[in-house]
């Protein structure tokens, strides 16, 4: 009975907080399958409350079908007015974006998302836009996206994609786990600065977004609501504001014996039905504990990125170095389980880290030992090519070598050999031939040199010519693959204190990056093709998740041991 003796508590106690002004929808879906997703619709309530004890009227869908997400909409737009106050919408859940927009998905009983629902049944970011559009200055979109698998096909891909936001509205987006914390913790206080909150919950804003932005302004917030009001007298009121009270003690423990214990004092509550639901839920969920468990350890995405890392480098592909445990990761998890003889429950206790962590760490140390013996290696096979070039004193093999080994050891020397070869050409060549060398020499394009090729087929230029044309189809062929390269790079949103690390780590390894800065430069590309061409690794001076993975692979769970 403790939480009906709370509830009544936060009743009375409630009713004489300070208000603000203010209208919000919040829609929290995450029972798309089976097992209720970590930090789901069950989070996102606890944001609710927290926006309603603030005194914003708030109208509250959880795991909602597209009915359910209708009838909050138009609820909310039908409270809404021009008080001042901030308005906000507040949407977690798995979303999915096409040409016509995107969609917020239902929950349904398959728990399948099918394409055609959701373009007909899916609730459409455009008219949370276009609501938000005439409250400028003081509109906010927080969107929490849940980790789904969906079978998708020709009209819709997986994730929130671009956005066309209004002026004047501000969109605060991650995913849910990052979302609903803040959303419970830093939406709804008074004075918090969006962009400071923004960067502690590692979540992205865009659109409108000043420096000194806040949700709830002190000057939005009222004085206690006098004791005197019509209402606080009235039994049914109190009665109503009781059972409200223990059901969202019993929403923010969501555990069994939250929930029966709200059953105890409310069995025939308003939310009594749903309650009853969700204990069945509960008790038939096969891995609660473990969820919870892991839930409490309140993992930040950096240190959710560093277990996908532990995880990648012991061979099991988490589809994304990411920050967000969805079906790839829980699966890895649960191979990792099943191969280090643990109960595989696809969820990690803080035992379980720690023992990944060592795991990651060991292999990380073999992998280096075998790159390092990889490099002298290579380093010995390079040296004695050297020695067979310089030996023979031939063009050819001058030439050979900087196509074998562009960033070798003796590169500059033999550019430095195939120049004066060059000049000494130069002089002896007859002067049209040299003329007509010149020429292409400055256009610098393949039909130059073909050209040349075609009007001095034993020119003095020849063997040039031919190399220079082979280098420049290499470098379109580098170009192609450096754009494609750097996109991934920056798909994958590698912060600051990432980039940094990266750099320190191929500065300990003396690959020259350059100043640590978390800036990447011209050396600390040249820094990351050597690392790469160490390792066996895709050259592309650029970071991909294998390249991460290995770079990053001494870093960085950073959770306490203790």
């Amino acid at each position: 009975m403790r939480i009906f003796a709370l509830a009544l508590a936060g009743a009375i106690l409630g009713a004489t907080g300070a208000q603000a002004t203010g209208d919000a929808l919040v829609i929290g879906n995450s029972r798309y399958t089976a097992v209720q997703t970590l930090f789901g619709a069950q989070r996102v309530t606890v944001a609710a409350d927290a926006l309603r004890e603030k005194g914003f009227d708030v109208s509250l869908a959880q795991d909602a079908d597209a009915a359910g997400m209708r009838r909050a909409f138009a609820e909310f737009a039908a409270m809404l007015d021009d008080d001042g106050g901030p308005v906000v919408i507040l949407l977690s859940g798995a979303f999915v974006h096409g040409v016509g927009g995107s969609y917020l998905v239902p929950v349904t009983g398959s728990g399948r998302i099918d394409e055609a629902e959701v373009l007909v049944q899916g609730f459409p970011l455009d008219a949370a836009l276009s609501i938000l559009s005439a409250y400028q200055g003081r509109a906010f979109l927080v969107l929490g996206e849940t980790p789904t698998d969906p079978d998708l096909g020709l009209f819709l891909s997986e994730g929130l994609g671009e956005l066309d936001i209004p002026q004047g509205v501000t969109v605060i987006r991650g995913p849910a786990v990052d979302v609903a914390r803040y959303a419970a913790r830093d939406l709804a206080r008074t004075g918090r600065f969006v962009l400071r909150a923004a960067l502690d919950y590692e979540l992205e804003v865009e659109g409108y977004a000043p420096h000194t932005q806040v949700i709830v302004r002190a000057e939005d917030v009222t004085g206690p609501r006098d004791p005197s009001e019509p209402g606080r007298s009235d039994p049914a009121a109190f009665t109503r504001a009781a059972d409200e009270a223990a059901w969202r003690l019993a929403q923010e423990a969501d555990s069994p014996d939250g929930y029966r214990a709200y059953l105890d004092g409310f069995p025939d509550g308003q939310n009594a039905n749903a309650a009853r639901q969700r204990l069945n839920a509960l008790n038939s969920e096969p891995f609660y504990r473990e969820r919870r468990a892991e839930e409490a350890l309140e993992l930040t995405r950096e240190q959710r990125r560093g277990i996908q890392r532990a995880l990648s480098i012991l061979g099991y592909d988490t589809r994304g170095i990411d920050g967000i445990f969805g079906d790839g990761t829980r699966g890895a998890i649960r191979r990792w389980q099943e191969d280090s003889g643990l109960r595989v429950t696809s969820y990690l206790s803080r035992d379980q880290i720690v023992r990944l962590q060592d795991q990651s760490a060991r292999r990380a140390a073999e992998l280096e030992r075998e790159a390092e013996k990889r490099r002298l290696e290579r380093e010995r096979e390079e040296r004695a090519y050297w020695r067979q070039v310089e030996r023979r004193g031939e063009e050819a093999g001058f030439r050979d070598y900087l196509q074998k080994y562009p960033e070798g050891q003796f590169a500059e020397e033999a550019r430095r050999v195939l120049q004066e070869i060059d000049d000494r050409r130069a002089e002896q060549a007859a002067g049209q031939d040299r003329r007509d060398w010149a020429k292409a020499a400055q256009a610098n394009t393949t039909s130059a040199y073909r050209t040349y090729l075609q009007d001095w087929p034993n020119g003095a230029f020849r063997a040039e010519a031919q190399q220079r044309i082979a280098l420049l189809e290499h470098d379109a062929s580098k170009v192609r693959d450096a754009v494609a390269a750097r996109q991934e790079e920056q798909a994958m949103n590698l912060n600051f204190v990432a980039r940094q690390l990266a750099e320190r780590r191929l500065d300990q390894l003396g690959l020259k990056p350059g100043k640590v800065d978390g800036r990447f430069d011209e050396n600390t590309r040249a820094a990351i093709r050597r690392y790469q061409d160490s390792r066996g690794l895709r050259v592309s001076g650029y970071l991909d998740e294998q390249t991460v993975v290995r770079l990053l692979a001494d870093g960085i769970i950073g959770l306490d041991r203790d």
